[in-house]
C-alpha cells in the first residue's frame, strides 16, 4: 500500500454514535533559551547545518553535561501555570534507542522522576462551555537532531536515496507534556484536541518561555487516539499519530482515526498500537512503527547529572512572578470592554485579541477597535487568505483611523479609503489622507456652493421639502455628497439644505 493510500472509513457522525473515544495528548515545546539543554551551544532558528554545536550535543567520548538553570527555571513556569505539583527532587533518566539523529544512541529525558506532575487545565470550547483535561506529567528532556532524506518520493527514509543530519537542534531543551486519558469529549473530541493544544501554546506565549511557533516547530504535538464501546468499557488500543503541527491538523486528525479504527472494529479486526503520520496534503494517517512500550527503551538515572532539586523559596518566587494567564486575562478584557460573550468568543477564534487590545491601548475605543478587526480587516484578511496579526497595518494605525474619524476629519467611508491606502504600503492614515485628499470638505463656503447647485438641479425637491415634506431631501444630499466624492459632513449638508431651503 502506497503512503498515500486510503481506506473505507465509517463516517465520524456514526463512529462516535457506536464507540467512545479516548484522547491523549503529548506535547512538546521548545524552550526559548540562548543555549541548550546540557551545553553552551547556541540555539539560533535556521543557522547552518551542523554550526551550533558542542562535543556534548554530539555525543563526543568523554563530553560532560551540565544542566541549563533557565531551562528548569522555565519548566516550573510551566509545571505551575499547568497547576501542577513541583517536585523536591527529580532526575534525569538515559532513554536508549538508536536513530541517526541521537548521535549518543540515548535522548536525555526524565521518567519516573519528572519535574512537574499531577496538574490539570480548563479548556474554552468555542460555545463558552469549560473543559477540564488532567495533566500527568510535565517532563524536561533534550531535542534530537534532523534528518533529512534525499531522494524518493516521499521525503522519508524509505526510497531515499541517502540522509543527511543536522546537529544543530539535537540538545536544545524541551519540556513534554503528557495528559492522562481524555475521557468525556465524546463527539467533541476533535475540538477539546485542538483547543488544549491552542491554550498551551497561548500559555507558552503569556510566560514568555518560548516562541511557540507551531511552523517552526516550537510545540510539536503528538495525538493518541483509541476506541471503546461504551465510557464504562476498558480502554481500547491506542495508535499515536506523531508530529502534527497546526491546531486545524490536530482535529482533522482525531476525526480521521476516530472514522479509520472504527472502520477496523467493524470488520472485525484489530487496532495496532502503533505510531502514525498524518499527511497535511490528503488529511489522512498512514502507519508508522509499533509503537515501544517505555520497558523497550532500557531507561536508567543518568549517571553523568546530579539530581534537580528547586528549593521552595524558588518555587515560590518564580510563581509570584508568574504573569496574568489568558483565561484570566480574556476574562478581564471583556469586563473592561464590555463585549457579549459571542462578540468575545467571536474576537478569540479570530485571533484578533491581542490585536484589539494593542489597538485600545493606542487610544480607540473597544467597540471602535472591533469594528475595524472584526469588519473590514477581517474580511480582507479572508479575502487575500493572510492571518489577521500579518496583514500590513497596526494596530497603532488603526486607533489613529479611527481618530481621524472621531474628530470629524474623515467619515467612514472614506476611512474605507484610507485604510486601503495604509493596506497599500501608502503609509499612515495622516499621510494617506493628505495625499489622496480625503479630508471632509468642512468649509460651509464649499458646501453652500455645492448645494446651491443642487437646489438649482431638482426645483421640484425644493417645493416639496418647503412644503413640510422632509423625505426628499436625501437626494439633495446624495447629489451634494457625490459633487464632493463623498467628503462632506451629511448631518452637516443637511443643516445646510435645510437652512438654505427654509
Amino acid at each position: 500500500m502506497s503512503a498515500h493510500a486510503t481506506v473505507d472509513l465509517v463516517d465520524y457522525d456514526e463512529a462516535v454514535r457506536r464507540y467512545d473515544p479516548v484522547i491523549g495528548i503529548e506535547v512538546h515545546v521548545e524552550l526559548g533559551t540562548r543555549t541548550k539543554m546540557f551545553c553552551a551551544a547556541e540555539v539560533e532558528f535556521g543557522g547552518e547545518p551542523n554550526t551550533q554545536v558542542t562535543p556534548v550535543s554530539l555525543g563526543l567520548p568523554g563530553a560532560l553535561p551540565v544542566v541549563n538553570g533557565k531551562a528548569v527555571e522555565y519548566a516550573i513556569k510551566i509545571g505551575l501555570a499547568l497547576n501542577c505539583q513541583i517536585a523536591e527532587s527529580c532526575r534525569f533518566a538515559r532513554k536508549n534507542y538508536f536513530y541517526p539523529d541521537v548521535p549518543k544512541n540515548f535522548q536525555t529525558s526524565q521518567y519516573d522522576e519528572p519535574i512537574a506532575f499531577d496538574g490539570y487545565l480548563d479548556v474554552e470550547l468555542e460555545d463558552g462551555s469549560i473543559f477540564r483535561v488532567d495533566i500527568e506529567r510535565a517532563h524536561m528532556e533534550e531535542d534530537a537532531g534532523k534528518n533529512t532524506h534525499v531522494g524518493g518520493a516521499t521525503g522519508r527514509i524509505h526510497g531515499a536515496e541517502y540522509s543527511l543530519v543536522d546537529y544543530n537542534r539535537a540538545g536544545i531543551p524541551l519540556v513534554e507534556i503528557v495528559t492522562r486519558p481524555i475521557t468525556g469529549a465524546g463527539e467533541r473530541a476533535p475540538e477539546v484536541a485542538r483547543a488544549y493544544v491552542q491554550t498551551l501554546r497561548d500559555i507558552f506565549r503569556a510566560l514568555d518561555v518560548s516562541e511557540a511557533r507551531m511552523e517552526r516547530g516550537n510545540v510539536r504535538a503528538d495525538v493518541n487516539l483509541s476506541l471503546r464501546a461504551t465510557p464504562e468499557s476498558p480502554l481500547g488500543t491506542r495508535t499515536e499519530t506523531k508530529n502534527v503541527n497546526s491546531f486545524r491538523s490536530i482535529e482533522r486528525a482525531v476525526r480521521y482515526e476516530v472514522s479509520r479504527q472504527a472502520a477496523v472494529l467493524d470488520e472485525g479486526g484489530t487496532v495496532i498500537q502503533e505510531t502514525r503520520h498524518w499527511h497535511e496534503d490528503t488529511s489522512i494517517t498512514t502507519a508508522g512503527r509499533v509503537k515501544s512500550d517505555a520497558e523497550d527503551y532500557r531507561y536508567f538515572p543518568e549517571p553523568d547529572l546530579v539530581p534537580v532539586a528547586p528549593s521552595r523559596d524558588w518555587v515560590e518566587q518564580i510563581r509570584a512572578t508568574l504573569p496574568e494567564l489568558p483565561v484570566a486575562r480574556r476574562n478581564r478584557l471583556q469586563r473592561e470592554w464590555g463585549y457579549a460573550d459571542a462578540e468575545m468568543r467571536d474576537v478569540v477564534n479570530a485571533g484578533a485579541l491581542d490585536l484589539i487590545e494593542a489597538t485600545v491601548a493606542a487610544g480607540a475605543s473597544p467597540a471602535a477597535a472591533r469594528k475595524w478587526w472584526m469588519g473590514e480587516l477581517a474580511r480582507y484578511a479572508k479575502t487575500s487568505e493572510t492571518e489577521l496579526a500579518e496583514i500590513a497595518v497596526t494596530p497603532t494605525q488603526i486607533a489613529q483611523l479611527q481618530a481621524l474619524v472621531d474628530s470629524g476629519r474623515i467619515n467612514d467611508k472614506l476611512a474605507r479609503q484610507v485604510l486601503e491606502g495604509v493596506l497599500a504600503g501608502e503609509g499612515d492614515p495622516e499621510a494617506v489622507v493628505v495625499a489622496r485628499g480625503l479630508e471632509v470638505v468642512s468649509d460651509d463656503g464649499a458646501l453652500l456652493e455645492a448645494i446651491d447647485a443642487a437646489l438649482a438641479a431638482q426645483p421640484d425637491i425644493v417645493e416639496k421639502v418647503r412644503s413640510g415634506n422632509l423625505g426628499p431631501i436625501g437626494a439633495i444630499i446624495g447629489a451634494v455628497m457625490k459633487a464632493t466624492r463623498g467628503q462632506a459632513d451629511a448631518g452637516r449638508v443637511r443643516e445646510l439644505v435645510i437652512e438654505r431651503i427654509g
